[in-house]
């Protein structure tokens, strides 16, 4: 019997089955090696240029080269914003696999603290153009860059920079005049020029830095590298190199500014001398200061909320943006103003009894010395600051002429050149009124504004710009900051300046001035003890700003007053008489009467200025401070 096994078996079948597959596989694999083959052939040969590009980048990259930052002088050649090397710690997300590990990895091995952590973060997500690096750090030590070196291959996207760093070798006295640089924020990054700002982390937020930024800045450049899988440069392939910015070199006096600073005392308060005849601002000190390097690479939060919170707003910018009521010091002013309108002549005299009363009105506006000056003219008006013969030529005047003749001076104006975040201040008028408050002047408002008080509200740069007019007989030079542009002088006439103010008589001017001068050199001349020893011919005129408004019968006592509500001691002055050479203005916070506090001050400016080799002594200022206060009655 055959066996059953034999009969299950079908060779032929099987090799047709075997043959089958076989050929099955055969053509799957010929179907993955076409597939193969056509993928490669469209890689290399339709793509070529694609993965050609790509490969270039991995291998070759463009960098930017920031521009090297313009550097600023004094007028003498004295160094006071400069460049100075330091290491900066970038980062291009483009070019980093997991930021947070990186953030994290970073912050372990720069050992940040909380808060320094916190601001790192905040930077590496802030918006930035594709493939910039966001500056995450500054100043780094030599640890810190020894750590990083040790772990870049753990850190792509990350870079050590050596760069230029902005510092101010006399930051707290020139904080305010310069200002400083920070860094670019998002706000910023959307209006700057990308080509030219390229690789660049810092812009001038504020004073000439800002003003002047399109100049002090430069033209970014571009280097090609060749870069290894690491990321690390190889060899330079080309390189188009940065346009450094240009030098600036400012109209200020660097001596001069570091005195008046000193002879503030850390008061607060205001000091500006200007050059009439050219414009050029010598001294622009706002006190109290701070140190502008620390805005530079990022100010830490505590310590800028400080500043914020400090009861003597180091941050504000007194000089041109601290409004105060000019008081006396606008005297002068507005006896050229009635003059020039035929409401007064220069000999014209009124009786003072000691207080001003308007037409059927009961009130009584009070001279500062309560029995009155007697006979007053122009001259004795000004030597003396007689309120009640400016109470008489405000109201004979009218707001609206007081308004147009005060205009014409700068007061109510931005009035320099250069001068980044300047206030107008205010020049009070009807229309003012209405506008702000919907109401109607009334006679008694003028009245204040006559002798410098109520609405009225100047800037220190404003009443020494217009001492300087003064001083030009009413030829108007534009102030200004800069000096030279490069090897660029700035030009002396410059746009938007005002008109000159003329008057029918020239001699006009001399009979001002002359009250002005026996403001020190006279026998009753407010600032006669700031005049002893004068070796040049000086006008001047005192000022007192009143904090608050006293009562029609109470009595001022500074004694029995807060510091802060003590008035503002002002002066304005030219020197010399003949031929003026500088013009100054001097406000000093809650130290009481211009005439003797802010005198002095304005007396050591001007000494320092002309005398040069016999400039004042800090100290002697001081003690003459101290030994004169309360010495000189009046305003």
């Amino acid at each position: 019997m055959r066996d059953r096994r034999d009969t299950l078996k079908n060779p032929e079948q099987e090799l047709r089955i075997f043959r089958m597959r076989a050929l099955l596989a055969a053509l799957v694999v010929l179907l993955l090696t076409g597939l193969l083959a056509g993928r490669l052939g469209y890689l290399q040969i339709v793509q070529h240029e694609v993965y050609s590009t790509r490969s270039e980048k991995n291998r070759v990259r463009v960098e930017p080269l920031p521009p090297t930052r313009g550097l600023i002088y004094d007028r003498n050649g004295v160094l006071l914003a400069e460049n100075r090397p330091t290491y900066n710690l970038t980062l291009t997300r483009e070019r980093v696999e997991d930021l947070d590990a990186t953030l994290d990895l970073l912050e372990e091995l720069l050992e940040l603290t909380q808060e320094e952590a916190e601001g790192f973060r905040i930077r590496a997500r802030q918006p930035q153009r594709p493939f910039q690096p966001s500056l995450l750090m500054s100043e780094l030590d030599e640890i810190q860059i020894a750590r990083l070196a040790i772990n870049r291959h753990r850190l792509p996207g990350v870079e050590v920079e050596a760069q230029l760093l902005r510092y101010y070798p006399d930051a707290e006295i020139m904080a305010h005049a310069l200002g400083y640089v920070g860094r670019i924020n998002a706000e910023e990054l959307k209006s700057l020029d990308p080509g030219r700002y390229a690789g660049t982390h810092f812009i001038g937020k504020t004073g000439v830095e800002r003003f002047y930024e399109d100049v002090l800045h430069g033209q970014a450049g571009l280097r090609q590298v060749e870069t290894n899988a690491r990321g690390r440069v190889l060899r330079e392939l080309g390189r188009t190199d940065p346009v450094p910015g240009q030098n600036l070199t400012l109209t200020l006096d660097k001596e001069l500014q570091a005195l008046a600073y000193e002879l503030l005392d850390g008061r607060r308060g205001s000091i500006v001398a200007i050059a009439p005849k050219t414009g050029e601002i010598l001294a622009m000190v706002s006190a109290p200061g701070f140190d502008s390097n620390r805005f530079v690479t990022g100010i830490d939060f505590a310590s800028y909320r400080a500043l914020q919170e400090d009861i003597d707003l180091p941050l504000f910018n007194r000089a041109i943006r601290g409004q105060y009521p000019p008081g006396s010091t606008i005297k002068p002013f507005l006896a050229l103003a009635g003059l020039a309108e035929g409401v007064i002549t220069p000999d014209r005299t009124i009786n003072d009894p000691g207080f001003y009363q308007l037409p059927n009105d009961s009130r009584r506006y009070r001279n500062w010395l309560r029995w009155g000056h007697g006979r007053v003219d122009m001259e004795r008006s000004i030597a003396v600051s007689n309120n009640t013969y400016y109470y008489t030529l405000a109201h004979d005047m009218g707001i609206d002429r007081l308004h147009a003749q005060m205009s014409a001076f700068g007061f109510g104006e931005r009035v320099g050149h250069d001068v980044f975040g300047e206030s107008a201040a205010l020049m009070p008028s009807r229309e003012w009124k209405r506008g702000r408050f919907n109401q109607s002047w009334y006679p008694g408002e003028t009245l204040s504004v006559g002798i410098g008080q109520g609405y009225w509200q100047v800037t220190p740069l404003q009443l020494a710009t217009a001492t300087a007019v003064l001083a030009n007989r009413g030829e108007w030079v534009k102030p200004r900051l800069a000096q030279l542009i490069g090897d660029e002088s700035v030009p002396q006439e410059l746009p938007d300046t005002p008109d000159d103010i003329t008057i029918a008589n020239d001699a006009w001017w001399d009979r001002v001035f002359a009250g002005m001068e026996k403001v020190l050199s006279g026998s009753e001349g407010t600032a006669r003890r700031t005049g002893v020893g004068l070796e040049y011919r000086m006008g001047g005129k005192s000022g007192t700003a009143q904090v608050f408004s006293l009562g029609q019968d109470q009595k001022y006592n500074a004694e029995e007053l807060a510091e802060r509500l003590r008035d503002h001691a002002l002066f304005m002055a030219f020197a010399p008489l003949e031929d003026p050479q500088i013009a100054v203005s001097v406000i000093v916070e809650n130290a009481g009467g211009g005439s003797t506090h802010a005198a002095h001050l304005a007396r050591a400016i001007t000494d320092a200025w002309l005398l040069e080799e016999e400039a004042p002594d800090v100290e002697e200022v001081r003690e003459t401070l101290e030994s004169d206060t309360g010495t000189v009655a009046g305003n």
